[in-house]
């Protein structure tokens, strides 16, 4: 049987497209790429844009922004008439937020969104490509979506793979069974209307470019939160960091920051639609740097980073994290920013200070050490040691004595011996995080690790060696989270509670989840000595998206358990609150 898909009836376009698979032998690929031509560019048009001043970087490193004309008026306007598109992620959050971006490109071409893969005329798989197991799930459900498609022959539907995926392995995934329709790179998103026209002519396609100025600032997230409470807001794209495990450099390209500007005008934007926090993304997100913009000039103009770290690479001074972070916590005192995910080595004494003075920013940190050995940091380029890696949470506990901390650790990576192993265990005993993150290494082609380390630990040795960091970790988490039974926080309430329903969940400052009994309280919160009483008619009751002060009076593994106070706003409790942070004990109610 004649296999339409196959790659031998591909060649590459000879022409300056993205990286576009054309069939040789379908008429209906010819005719629509010959009426691209005939009212694409001229060479004029070509020359123009190559001396523009705006693209000299492109030209520099040979990327080309296609002009607008080139695109077919069809695919740009109509292919989506009377379509829908459904969009499945897996992966980090930043694979969210891109799946965000696509749904804004996609609605501008015309399409809909379906409620499901079954119902849908384009499905979307946003795939991570960090560990073999995250790729394993998406084989598996493209095996099923070929299923799909082929019991509903007459509805001609398309699957694309996108992000680190399709990044990762390309044409890999063109040559897969015929499972895949299209795949597109992270940094391709705006394409995608012009490829789909590519696959309705009969043809497989793909662009997996990657670029050094892509952002996507000037495009508006359609988001697909339903309670809009908390929202996802990517500052930067890429990394440098190049450690020795991670994919992220080859499916992510070089780091590139959003003007300062775009960040701003998009943080009120969600404020003004009653978005009660923004999460900061990026892959690296603390070493957000715009060089279109001038920062504090005090500061000089070298590198501004942790004590004892090291990066890849200098980096020329600009607009700087703590500085994008002061600046949009003073858009809304009354919306709380988060940050992830960063580097250890990016945490200066100016980004901790603005998270101390601003009340609205968060006082949770995500500082990912991946190991507790230095011979095993080194050989994961983490330029940092294991003492460096201390000094700086103590550093931080001095200037934040209530922060939540956060880790990711990796075990089982090339080399590591049974001792290595032991002193990542005695990391976790000596730092005692309040989240961790544990993954067995999963070697990845194309790292330094894959050309210049042997996976040798065993997988049975890797699973046992996770089990004991994660067995570890939830031991010190019990003793950490019971330490909290007589403490007041202020809680962000999400909504109600999974396993009931006439109980409130909810956020603190420190990130740590509050169940708590959906009941009226008091409309505001005066006195830190306050306690849950007054007469029923003076209460009011609790909504999504309220602040609320409530007192912890148990707690289990990650969860705390506690009774509301008090209804309140995150300025007028960071003002009742002492100033070494953002609890405080209170007697027990009697």
């Amino acid at each position: 049987v004649h296999n339409p898909f196959r790659l031998p009836h591909y060649k590459p376009v000879p022409f300056p497209l993205p990286v576009v698979m054309v069939r040789r032998h379908s008429s209906a690929a010819v005719s629509s790429f010959v009426e691209a031509v005939k009212s694409g560019p001229s060479l004029q048009d070509f020359l123009l844009e190559t001396h523009s001043p705006s693209n000299k970087t492109a030209a520099t490193h040979q990327e080309v922004d296609l002009p607008s004309s080139f695109i077919h008026k069809h695919s740009e306007h109509t292919i989506g008439a009377n379509r829908s598109v459904f969009v499945e992620t897996y992966g980090c959050q930043m694979n969210v937020s891109d799946s965000e971006i696509v749904t804004a490109v996609m609605q501008k071409a015309g399409f809909t969104a379906a409620p499901s893969a079954e119902q849908a005329d384009v499905i979307f798989v946003n795939t991570c490509a960090i560990r073999d197991n995250a790729e394993q799930k998406v084989w598996t459900r493209l095996h099923y979506l070929k299923g799909l498609k082929q019991k509903n022959k007459h509805n001609k539907k398309v699957i694309g793979v996108l992000g680190c995926m399709a990044e990762r392995l390309k044409t890999q995934l063109l040559e897969s069974d015929c499972l895949v329709d299209m795949v597109v790179g992270p940094d391709a998103y705006r394409s995608l209307p012009a490829l789909l026209a590519q696959v309705d002519g009969g043809s497989a396609a793909m662009n997996v470019q990657l670029s050094l100025d892509e952002t996507y600032a000037d495009i508006a997230p359609v988001r697909h939160s339903d309670n809009r409470l908390s929202a996802y807001l990517s500052i930067m794209r890429g990394c440098d960091n190049m450690c020795s495990y991670c994919i992220v450099p080859f499916t992510r390209g070089r780091e590139r920051s959003r003007p300062v500007a775009s960040i701003v005008d998009e943080v009120r934007a969600l404020s003004d639609q009653g978005f009660k926090e923004v999460v900061l993304l990026g892959q690296n997100v603390n070493s957000y740097n715009d060089l279109q913009e001038v920062g504090d000039t005090a500061l000089g103009d070298s590198d501004v980073l942790t004590t004892g770290f090291r990066n890849m690479a200098k980096r020329r001074r600009g607009y700087r994290f703590a500085e994008l972070v002061d600046k949009i916590s003073q858009v809304d005192p009354e919306l709380r920013i988060r940050f992830t995910s960063p580097h250890p080595k990016d945490f200066p004494d100016d980004l901790l200070h603005v998270i101390k003075e601003r009340p609205n920013v968060c006082n949770s940190l995500h500082i990912p050490a991946q190991s507790g050995n230095s011979d095993v940091l080194q050989r994961m380029r983490r330029l940092y040691t294991r003492e460096a890696y201390l000094d700086l949470i103590e550093h931080v506990r001095q200037l934040l004595p209530d922060v939540g901390l956060s880790s990711d650790f990796i075990s089982g990576f090339c080399g590591e011996t049974e001792a290595e192993h032991q002193d990542t265990i005695s990391l976790l005993k000596t730092v005692k995080y309040d989240t961790a993150f544990m993954f067995l290494y999963s070697m990845r082609e194309k790292t330094h690790a894959h050309r210049h380390l042997v996976d040798d630990v065993p997988l049975d040795v890797k699973r046992r060696r996770q089990q004991e960091v994660t067995d570890t970790f939830y031991s010190l988490l019990t003793q950490k989270t019971k330490a909290e039974i007589g403490n007041r926080h202020l809680v962000l309430v999400e909504g109600k509670s999974r396993r009931s329903a006439s109980e409130l969940v909810g956020r603190t400052d420190t990130n740590k989840k509050v169940v708590f009994p959906d009941m009226t309280v008091l409309p505001t919160f005066t006195t830190p000595q306050m306690r849950p009483t007054g007469e029923p008619a003076t209460k009011v009751p609790i909504a999504v998206g309220d602040y609320v002060v409530v007192d912890i009076e148990g707690a289990q593994g990650m969860t705390m358990r506690g009774r509301p106070v008090a209804r309140t706003t995150l300025v007028q409790y960071s003002l009742l609150a002492p100033e070494s942070g953002t609890a405080w004990r209170v007697s027990r109610p009697p």
